[in-house]
């Protein structure tokens, strides 16, 4: 069973796909540079609201 602990690694890990991932695909003319700020704001949402969670803790 995943604890809270790799949940909020793997969330955060979401996050930064969907960080990095879009700029690259209103690069390639596949999304709209809406679009890319949509997905850009949610993974930066996700990122914060869940690394909080594991960053700097102890096992």
């Amino acid at each position: 069973m995943p604890t809270k602990h790799m949940l909020a690694k793997f969330v955060s890990a979401i996050g930064l796909v969907l960080t990095i991932v879009p700029a690259f695909l209103v690069f390639k003319g596949i999304l709209t540079l809406e679009e890319n700020h949509h997905l850009m704001l949610l993974g930066t949402i996700f990122w914060f609201l869940s690394a909080s969670f594991w960053i700097n803790k102890d096992n």
